[in-house]
């Protein structure tokens, strides 16, 4: 790293260290509430919404996590936009603009819509920093007219203030639209609600509007009303402020109603700069599930063998054990182990745990290190499986012959799967196989058997390069050291989890995601290993096809109705558990869909959201071009 550089990287890092504020002046702005609104303010949430955002105050106080911010204010939203994505551009622009009353009457003049974003994002930063008070005013026909402010040296350009408001802004979702349509979209049980619209009475304190073209006249204010008590009924903690008018009392009767002495800052007559906030608070109507914003899971999960299985749940397992920490239980049934993680993760946590999968590579995995407590291999079970001098049937070397491996590693594959049955035990068998199984999809540069050939996507790096001798052997050390006791009489089980009977205090499903933007075929991208696993036996390898695969499993999540029915039928069979669904914002059913399910089992039916990036693209797409950005939804009965 050159001196500059590091230099470069410090400011950044220094820039991480200061508190985010607004960086716009803003009539009706919060900064004078901020301590009582911290003191109102729930101490757990799921996620913040401000859909009446203007200059962002408490947004920026609070900076939290996970929050969505929207105005209907375009040329805000812009700004904010901007700022959150080429913040260094808006710098540029705003470090040559003067504070010059010609210049200003020019800037304010222009037609936006010949700008680009970032020099309307400047515009807007440059005209609240230099008119009037700060003002944001638009006429009629949406043209800003609040006039030159005559300031001897305003700060137009506040570098750090931006740069560290575009930090906070990156982990933001930023939308331009009405609150009820952000509200009706994002809002759900245990988010944190804050609405400080434009203020009661019309009349007089029109300066306190959002100044847009459109208007809040007070059947807008029932309006709002209503759907903070929907929020309410929904399980939301809401905040909200207005002017202490009679019909703000009346509205909000039933919550909690306080009066605050504020100043107007903007009235031109200092007797009329006094003034009165109204605070509404209003807590969930019913309990609700809120993920603890630091969440602990034990150590020992780290150790879980790591892999590029499709679905895996390794991100969320502290999104997943911080909502079933809310409970109370002793038992888990993860019936979708897929990976494995997620079970080994609850094994962990000290639960007991019957894991399940009706793929074999998947139950291997957790029978080798869920059900496994104490068993590991040994230097002599690894020399067995290296060096016994016993016949192979050649199955892979003669079948996948230049497919996916050597005919060194073929002939290696075929050694191994042929001494595992002769080690002692069931649970050292399915080490070895999992060790097995793991060196061949990290000898895979994509981890998967789509595709066949022996260079293609090698770039040089060291997994491609090993042989899978090497692989195997490193596989065995980081499985073994994976074992652990903790105490529970933990199974697994291969199988349909449409037919596993085994009862549990909390059953986690994970099932194949129904998508109409990609396949859940499992089979088709590890169909080698899922052999393998197996044995090949009772397995119909389809000769014809390039890569030697075999036929899909059938399963009900292979169409939206199948999935729907499946659903059904496992909440229905699982009723007296509590139940944790993982389940992805583009998949089918719906959001909407799979409460309504859940509900029918269920006196209490939540969602919790998770940003999440999948590492598997959709198919027919470039990587550049996926959806693979989503909502992961996790669905919790109880």
């Amino acid at each position: 790293m050159s001196s500059f550089e590091k230099v470069y990287e410090d400011i950044f890092n220094d820039i991480d260290l200061i508190e985010p504020k607004p960086i716009l002046k803003w009539a009706g702005g919060k900064t004078q509430l901020l301590d009582v609104l911290k003191e109102a303010a729930p101490k757990k949430f799921n996620k913040y919404i401000e859909p009446f955002f203007g200059g962002g105050a408490f947004f920026y106080s609070l900076s939290p996590s996970n929050a969505v911010i929207a105005d209907s204010n375009e040329e805000l939203i812009n700004l904010y936009n901007v700022v959150s994505k080429d913040v260094e551009s808006v710098i540029d622009e705003l470090k040559v603009m003067p504070n010059d009353k010609d210049f200003f009457l020019d800037v304010r003049a222009q037609d936006t819509s010949t700008l680009s974003e970032v020099e309307r994002a400047a515009r807007m930063i440059y005209l609240n920093r230099t008119c009037f008070n700060g003002l944001y005013r638009v006429n009629k026909q949406g043209k800003f007219n609040v006039p030159f402010g005559n300031y001897k040296n305003p700060n137009i350009c506040d570098e750090d203030k931006l740069r560290s408001a575009s930090n906070l802004l990156k982990r933001t979702k930023i939308i331009h639209g009405d609150y009820k349509q952000v509200l009706r979209e994002y809002a759900e049980p245990g988010d944190f609600v804050f609405l400080d619209p434009p203020y009661l009475p019309i009349s007089e304190y029109s300066d306190f509007k959002r100044y847009t073209k459109e208007q809040f006249y007070e059947e807008d204010h029932i309006e709002l009303a209503n759907e903070v008590k929907r929020l309410h009924e929904l399980g939301c903690h809401v905040l909200l402020t207005n002017s202490n008018h009679p019909l703000v009392h009346e509205l909000y009767s039933e919550f909690n109603i306080s009066v605050h002495q504020t100043k107007r800052n903007i009235s031109s007559k200092g007797g009329k700069r006094k003034g009165e906030d109204v605070l509404v608070k209003v807590e969930p109507k019913r309990n609700i599930i809120v993920v603890p914003d630091e969440i602990q899971l034990h150590q020992q999960v780290e150790k879980y063998p790591s892999t590029r299985f499709m679905g895996s749940k390794a991100n969320l397992l502290k999104h997943i054990w911080g909502v079933a920490s809310q409970f109370d239980f002793d038992s888990v049934a993860d019936i979708f182990s897929g990976s494995g993680v997620v079970s080994y993760m609850f094994k962990a946590q000290g639960k007991e745990v019957f894991s399940n999968d009706y793929m074999a590579l998947s139950s291997t995995f957790t029978k080798a290190l869920v059900e496994n407590n104490k068993s590991k291999l040994t230097e002599k079970d690894l020399n067995k499986l290296l060096t016994l001098d016993v016949e192979t049937d050649n199955f892979v070397s003669s079948t996948f012959k230049g497919l996916y491996f050597s005919d060194e590693d073929n002939a290696f594959i075929d050694q191994v799967r042929t001494a595992i049955p002769y080690l002692n035990n069931k649970n050292k068998q399915a080490l070895a196989m999992s060790s097995l199984v793991r060196a061949c999809m990290k000898k895979r540069p994509r981890g998967i058997f789509t595709y066949t050939g022996l260079d293609r996507y090698n770039d040089g790096r060291r997994d491609l390069q090993l042989s899978l001798r090497e692989h195997f052997i490193e596989a065995v050390n980081i499985y073994n050291d994976a074992v652990f006791d903790n105490g529970q009489n933990n199974k697994s089980r291969h199988g349909d989890a449409m037919t596993a009977r085994r009862k549990a205090d909390l059953v986690y499903i994970d099932p194949p995601y129904y998508s109409p933007y990609s396949d859940n075929e499992y089979v088709r991208r590890y169909h080698f290993v899922e052999g393998l696993a197996m044995d090949w036996k009772d397995v119909d390898i389809q000769e014809n096809t390039k890569t030697k695969k075999f036929k899909n499993y059938p399963t009900p999540f292979n169409s939206r109705q199948g999935a729907y029915n499946a659903f059904d039928q496992l909440f229905k069979k699982h009723k007296d558990s509590i139940l944790i669904v993982s389940y992805s914002s583009n998949s089918l059913p719906t959001k909407s869909e799979m409460l309504e399910i859940l509900s029918n089992y269920k006196n209490n039916v939540e969602v919790v959201s998770v940003n999440h990036k999948y590492s598997f693209g959709n198919q027919g797409n470039k990587v550049g071009q996926n959806k693979n950005d989503v909502e992961e939804y996790l669905f919790i009965g109880y």
